[in-house]
């Protein structure tokens, strides 16, 4: 009885999230038609989820407020840090960078109703909410006009390339490390065949710095997505922070005394929800659904999607390889579900007889989570296990997948994974290294003078598989907890209703 009660009030919650969508939509029609236009005719815009070998969380801040739609973009401080920032990294501003800002001032955000401003500026307890609701609103517009840029003919060639089948599709899950999506991005102007790819960054953070680096593609299409539920969208509420909540380490009996909101639903360790942890997991699955299924310039897409995080980084053949890999699948392992270009083991020395090299195995988490590709087919096996991949109690994406494979899927994965990786990691911090710094600029040069020392032996004209691995489910060994709280079950599963 009392979980009956609990879910009605978390379909009301839903309900109520539902009612904030339409309210965005208010606030968008409310910009005017004069508004659509430009935004449309400019092609305006649009955390790491990677593997845990342990169940330890730490907090983190929340991100500060986001600016007010119509604010300009970049400010000129914003600008500065901007281009401080890639100093620091070691990178020149890239030719597209140096007119982020401009390219930002065309994206043709909607203007802001001169009553909200006034309240805005005069403050009190009606402008943060204002805000808030005035920035959903963009969110809510700018994931339903989709609008492609990256320079002219973009969009174009990438049309054209898809109508081929020779268009491919990179997906990049971006929180709110700038210096570590420059690299990315360096590394993908660098890619060959980047001409022919849609990019679509998904972010759970809006910030001048990011929308300034999306504004500087200028060498494929790329398409800005926003994650709706973000915490910063809802800082003091679910599925954000609410001040009502459980703190994470009180106890259930003191919970229940207390009366917080969650009480009944620690996870399998006794602890309660952290939002910033629970996050990653929605917007991983909020973007599979989003990109599949929403996304119109993918809509008769038929080869795999590559899906990346910030802190990735790309050999320039990677994409050349993804083809490959995505071509030996259809000839020696039709049933391989996903593909894995990315490895977190250490390559040194000479790639000579290794480059062209490929392994099948069985899919492991904390393996073959990084460069991960597949197609519309496993999407949809995916989809069926909607229940089991928003129930299964812990907060990191990968595990789960590693027990849908054992679960609930048809079948345990096999994977497609070169013996010479094509994506390097360059987060050797973060979400589950807290304790160390961030350098990203270093790891990328290390990644880059392994690459030149081995230049010849890159874009291989062929691909084999050189090892065949035994192959057997396999369990996650360990559940990590953080995903015990019955709201952020019903907002995962809702997420094809809530587009």
């Amino acid at each position: 009885m009392r979980l009956r009660i609990y879910k009605r009030k978390v379909l009301a919650l839903l309900l109520a999230v539902g009612a904030a969508a339409a309210c965005a939509l208010a606030l968008w029609g409310s910009a005017g038609p004069e508004q659509e236009a430009p935004a449309r005719a400019a092609g305006g815009a649009g955390g790491s989820g990677g593997s845990s070998s342990s169940s330890k969380r730490e907090g983190e801040p929340p991100p500060s407020a986001p600016p007010v739609p119509g604010d300009p973009q970049l400010p000129p401080a914003a600008a500065a840090a901007a281009t401080t920032s890639s100093s620091r990294a070691g990178l020149a501003p890239g030719p597209g960078e140096k007119a982020a800002a401009a390219a930002n001032a065309s994206w043709g955000w909607p203007a802001v109703e001169a009553a909200e401003e006034e309240a805005a500026e005069a403050g009190g307890p009606n402008a943060s909410l204002a805000r808030l609701q005035r920035y959903r609103a963009l969110v809510y517009r700018l994931n339903f006009d989709q609008p492609v840029r990256g320079g002219p003919g973009a969009a174009e060639r990438w049309r054209a390339g898809a109508g081929a089948e020779g268009g491919l599709a990179v997906v990049v899950q971006v929180h709110d490390r700038g210096a570590h999506l420059r690299q990315l991005l360096a590394s993908l102007r660098r890619a060959a065949g980047v001409e022919r790819v849609l990019l679509v960054l998904s972010h759970d953070v809006w910030s001048p710095e990011l929308n300034a680096l999306a504004a500087s593609v200028d060498f494929c299409a790329v398409l800005q997505v926003f994650f709706p539920f973000s915490r910063q969208l809802y800082p003091a509420e679910f599925p954000g922070s609410d001040p009502r909540d459980c703190p994470r380490d009180l106890g259930r009996a003191a919970a229940l005394r207390r009366g917080c909101l969650n009480a009944r639903y620690p996870d399998s360790f006794g602890h309660y929800r952290e939002a910033a942890f629970a996050q990653t997991k929605h917007h991983w699955w909020w973007k599979l659904h989003f990109v599949w299924e929403r996304v119109r310039a993918l809509r008769g897409h038929r080869g795999p999607i590559l899906f990346l995080e910030e802190d990735h980084y790309l050999a320039p053949d990677a994409l050349h390889v993804l083809q490959g890999l995505w071509a030996l699948r259809d000839r020696e392992c039709p049933d391989c579900q996903v593909l894995s270009l990315g490895t977190y083991a250490p390559v040194r020395g000479s790639l000579a007889g290794r480059a062209d090299k490929v392994e099948l195995k069985t899919w492991k988490s904390t393996e073959h989570n990084m460069g991960l590709a597949f197609g519309r087919d496993t999407y949809r096996q995916l989809l069926a296990c909607t229940e089991a991949f928003c129930t299964y109690d812990d907060y990191n994406w990968d595990w789960t997948l590693q027990h849908l494979t054992v679960a609930c899927l048809p079948r345990f994965w096999k994977v497609l994974v070169p013996e010479v990786p094509r994506v390097f990691h360059t987060g050797d911090c973060g979400m589950h290294h807290k304790q160390r710094a961030c350098q990203p600029a270093a790891q990328a040069a290390k990644v880059d003078a392994l690459l030149d020392a081995n230049r010849q032996h890159l874009f291989p004209e062929t691909l084999t598989v050189s090892k065949r691995y035994p192959l057997a489910p396999l369990s996650p060994h360990v559940k990590n907890g953080g995903w015990g709280d019955i709201r952020d079950h019903e907002l995962c599963k809702s997420y094809r209703r809530l587009q």
